[in-house]
């Protein structure tokens, strides 16, 4: 694993890689208010085993990345695609594969849209369409809402409550495949001492922008896997399935039991679909 801070679109995004440069490219992109470390170290060095040129990355308020006073709005999702857009240009990288889960899903697809001749296909994991019908869909479960209320009342200099709020999050997304505890605890506790500022990730929270891209699914072009869980009580399945509809010749690949996660009995499922898609523009 190589690490690297940048200077992209104006601001530090910090990334990390893995693999062999000559492989084809994958680009993971996390979801929101969630840093580079939940794309596990073990889940990335398998992927760049598959021969795959892996970077992972912070987003903006997240990890080592630039951040921003809690509570404030700094920039929109079409910057977030920038950000990205930015990674590949310091990685001498014209062509790349994305792998987005939830809001990287979305982040894909405005990459997609607006620079089709660098992105060769996308894999996309727990998200939505990036459109108008996304209201009309099945909305998120309200312990997901209950459970983050509680944020107020943590005290995020205390690294023990900190990183049991944050490992819990992912209960809460889980479907009924075990939760994986021990896993996410230590995840959790790799991203509360990595972070500049822990408290920024709720920035979230007010992201917007990108109305220049909606409902403009069906003008991507390019190989699309989408994987969804059929328990997913953030974006439920339903979701995949519009987002299936929406992408022409999209693949709708079902996660049996699994919720708004990268769960490690899925990750073979997923990696191969990476594999897979990522062969076509070799």
């Amino acid at each position: 694993m190589k690490q690297q801070l940048l200077k992209t679109n104006k601001v530090d995004i910090n990334t990390e890689s893995f693999g062999n440069p000559s492989d084809p490219a994958v680009l993971l992109i996390m979801g929101a208010m969630s840093s580079l470390d939940w794309w596990d170290t073990e889940f990335c060095e398998r992927l760049a085993a598959a021969g795959r040129y892996v970077i992972r990355y912070d987003h903006r308020d997240l990890g080592q990345s630039v951040v921003y006073e809690p509570g404030t709005s700094n920039y929109t999702i079409t910057d977030l695609a920038d950000d990205a857009f930015g990674i590949l240009d310091a990685y001498s990288i014209e062509k790349v594969n994305i792998m987005g889960m939830s809001l990287g899903g979305m982040i894909g697809q405005i990459m997609a849209i607006k620079h089709p001749e660098r992105v060769l296909s996308l894999t996309i994991l727990g998200s939505s369409v990036f459109g108008s019908e996304q209201a009309e869909l099945p909305q998120m479960d309200q312990k997901i809402l209950d459970f983050h209320g509680k944020s107020a009342s943590i005290n995020w200099s205390d690294q023990e409550a900190s990183v049991a709020y944050l490992a819990e999050g992912w209960a809460v997304l889980s479907g009924s495949k075990p939760f994986e505890k021990e896993r996410m605890y230590a995840l959790a506790e790799r991203e509360y001492t990595r972070a500049k500022q822990i408290q920024s990730r709720f920035n979230y929270m007010y992201l917007g922008g990108g109305e220049e891209y909606l409902d403009r699914m069906s003008e991507i072009g390019v190989p699309t896997i989408i994987l969804h869980g059929n328990e997913d009580p953030a974006l439920p399945f339903e979701h995949g399935q519009a987002l299936a509809i929406a992408i022409p010749h999209a693949e709708l690949i079902t996660l049996e039991g699994t919720g708004h996660e990268l769960h490690t009995e899925d990750w073979e499922i997923i990696i191969d679909a990476i594999v897979r898609n990522s062969s076509v523009g070799k």
